[in-house]
């Protein structure tokens, strides 16, 4: 809720304007009379389709997996994210590609495939990920801490008061090479 959904759409938008080529998705709040029901995955070329909903609102025979009173939807999540980040790498002309994950989250994380493209999105040479994973608390997400102690990773805390700051600095980073 600090805005990072919305810094990662903004760095998208600047980057994608001076030229590099930017795609991934990224997770949007779903609210139904003011009230947040769940949320969608949206890729950056505009599909969507839902990540999880409150209750049991999804047909019988999903699997399914609950964080709070969310049912996550993997087979939505996996059709959409899956292709996406197969394809993250550069498009054969020169410099760098950018692939977006927002976020590698308690949800995300029920999927073993995604677990495994986000691993290999991020050895990939050439690309540069630009993603969002949680504060830890409570009991550590293992591909979170995995993601946060890697050599190559830059780590951003965004709060309230410097989200609005944040902008140049992390598209500088992005732009240099820096996951």
């Amino acid at each position: 809720g600090v805005g990072k959904t919305t810094l990662i759409q903004k760095a998208s938008e600047v980057l994608k304007s001076s030229g590099v080529p930017v795609d991934g998705f990224y997770t949007e709040e779903v609210r139904q009379g003011g009230r947040r029901i769940g949320f969608d995955v949206v890729t950056l070329s505009g599909a969507r389709g839902p990540l999880s909903r409150i209750g049991s609102e999804l047909p019988p025979g999903k699997r399914e997996c609950c964080v709070g009173q969310y049912v996550v939807d993997l087979t939505s999540f996996e059709q959409l994210v899956l292709p996406v980040l197969r394809n993250a790498g550069p498009r054969g002309g020169p410099g760098q590609s950018v692939c977006v994950i927002d976020e590698v989250g308690k949800m995300e994380l029920f999927s073993q495939p995604f677990i495994q493209a986000v691993r290999q999105v991020l050895s990939t040479l050439g690309t540069v990920v630009l993603g969002t994973i949680p504060v830890p608390k409570g009991k550590p997400l293992a591909l979170v801490e995995e993601i946060r102690t890697r050599n190559d990773i830059k780590v951003f805390s965004v709060t309230k008061e410097n989200r609005n700051h944040l902008l140049p600095e992390i598209v500088t980073c992005v732009q240099s090479g820096r996951k």
